[in-house]
């Protein structure tokens, strides 16, 4: 037990700014995770500290800070994480981009791995179902203390590449799989969840008036938006540990079961508004109302949202990856995930010898995909055959795109198209200018896809490092990564920027953003190493 006057030191370490101790510091005592938790509940609050700016600065023009916590307030730590922003740190020219790499590649790991165990200790919570057992991952967004499928997994993925060689790195994968497929058993219908019970971290309270069906244990939920992509995420999660890997350690009966459920989930949201054969309404198992004056924050119609069509072969999205309602619920770039991901794990379960499973899967993976080439495409006067945003089935469609993942611009990031496909390039075209999408906002200070979950003036940094990452063309991946760095005074990269004051953003800490800075550098060190390194240079690969 530690003497309040030792926590008080450890807490003036934890203060001190500018610490770039490597992960390997023989100066640190501590092992255990109690000790751990004293250490870490005396350090600052990252959300109050991302709002500095913290020595030393980078040797750029923009001399961007330091924003890494002291090395014992850091939540997990791996050698090879340290090594990579080594080696990014000595070969990237522009030492203010090096900078936001150093400060974002480990952000997840230094930030949000709330509760991590890696299933080595005999877990002392009591189930009678196997729930919770072998190693488990609590994974936070940011500057909210509750884990969202979509975000988690989108935040673990540049450390996918490592899990193979860094086994701490896939103990933690690997227990935030088991966890997200307790959290899928649990409620498969919610987005957002609060810290395992085993955890014993306190749940928080999300401060809405929600009425949903099915309901919630808000104990285990923190905010149950039905969102397609949250559920096609727990499979990518899998399934880039699996492909990265090569170990099935996931496939346990607890995730079985998750999968279960998951398909039970996609049954019930392809079926229609009104039955096909009667024309009688047809009560849908999810619905969601909340107090607000916000349209986008509830679904119309008692909860139950736009009515949809039968047989177009697509899956309901109550919401959409911003967590903004849909309008129309056939959302287009979470069918094409669930499509490319139920593909996936066939390949997976057919691996592991679950055959009859597989063709299951692989079936229901073609079905969604034809449905979005039926359903998903239309023809616009001025681009073409483009995909739309939502469609109804009914020949409606919303014509957008939005910042958040899974968006029409990251579809060649999902494995939907290739990135040369006419369609896509058609879309993508469309979309990337103010003509084609009413999203795409542009300003004195800043330009790219927003979105309605802020509003009409904000951008957001994620769509120009997922347009990088969807081009070939050197001037536009360079103009992107710029952009994004101007706006990125505090070294890390926010949720949105206003157009016009670049100063002025939402979110000092959100690790998702930040995530996908760090796999938009290691993309592009591997396809256009002399963007980053200069001519000559050898591509970075960390496989």
């Amino acid at each position: 037990m530690f003497s309040p006057v030792a926590v008080l030191g450890f807490a003036a370490i934890c203060l001190a700014v500018g610490e770039k101790a490597p992960a390997k510091d023989a100066q640190r005592p501590l092992k255990s995770p109690q000790e751990r938790a004293k250490i870490l509940a005396a350090c600052p609050a990252y959300e109050h500290y991302a709002r500095f700016s913290h020595p030393p600065f980078s040797e750029g023009p923009m001399s961007l800070p330091f924003q890494r916590p002291a090395t014992l307030c850091r939540t997990f730590e791996s050698d090879l994480v340290e090594q990579i922003i080594d080696d990014m740190n000595e070969k990237m020219t522009d030492k203010d981009l090096a900078r936001i790499f150093e400060n974002a590649f480990p952000n997840t790991l230094d930030t949000t791995v709330r509760w991590h165990v890696d299933g080595t200790e005999k877990s002392t919570y009591k189930s009678s179902h196997g729930a919770w057992q072998g190693p488990q991952s609590f994974i936070v967004t940011g500057d909210i203390n509750a884990e969202w499928l979509r975000d988690s997994t989108n935040q673990l993925a540049q450390y996918q590449k490592l899990a193979k060689k860094d086994k701490a790195i896939q103990m933690l994968i690997l227990g935030a799989i088991n966890t997200q497929a307790e959290y899928v058993i649990e409620s498969p219908y919610c987005n957002a969840f609060q810290p395992p019970p085993p955890s014993r971290l306190a749940a928080s309270n999300n401060g809405q008036e929600d009425v949903v069906h099915p309901a919630y244990e808000p104990s285990n939920v923190f905010e149950c938006k039905y969102e397609l992509d949250s559920v096609a995420h727990f499979l990518s999660l899998s399934n880039q540990f699996y492909n990265h890997t090569g170990s099935t350690a996931f496939l346990t009966p607890r995730w079985y079961a998750a999968l279960d459920t998951l398909l039970a989930l996609l049954d019930e949201q392809a079926k229609s508004t009104f039955d096909p054969k009667t024309g009688a309404f047809q009560h849908n198992e999810y619905t969601f109302r909340r107090r607000t004056d916000a349209g986008t924050e509830t679904l119309s119609l008692s909860g139950n949202g736009n009515p949809l069509n039968h047989g177009t072969g697509l899956v309901r999205s109550a919401f959409r990856p911003s967590d903004d309602a849909t309008i129309l619920g056939f959302f287009i770039p979470a069918n094409a995930m669930m499509a490319v991901e139920l593909k996936r794990a066939s390949a997976v379960l057919a691996k592991a010898g679950k055959l009859k499973l597989a063709e299951n899967l692989k079936a229901r993976g073609a079905a969604i995909e034809e449905g979005v080439w039926e359903h998903g495409v239309v023809s616009h006067k001025k681009y073409g055959s483009v995909f739309a945003f939502e469609v109804d089935g009914y020949g409606s469609s919303i014509i957008m795109d939005d910042a958040n993942l899974p968006s029409l611009l990251a579809l060649p990031l999902l494995g939907f198209v290739s990135r040369d496909d006419k369609t896509y390039q058609n879309t993508r075209r469309m979309i990337l200018e103010k003509n084609g999408n009413p999203y795409y906002l542009s300003g004195k200070a800043f330009k790219g896809i927003g979105g309605p979950h802020i509003g009409l003036q904000n951008a957001w940094p994620m769509s120009l490092l997922v347009q990088a990452m969807t081009s070939d063309d050197d001037e536009e991946i360079e103009d992107a990564l710029s952009a994004v760095k101007r706006v990125s005074h505090l070294g890390l990269i926010h949720e949105s920027i206003h157009v016009d004051r670049g100063r002025d953003y939402t979110r000092s800490w959100f690790a998702w953003a930040n995530s996908v800075f760090a796999q938009t550098i290691l993309d592009v060190a591997e396809r256009k190493p002399h963007l980053l390194f200069g001519s000559g240079v050898k591509p970075y690969i960390i496989d």
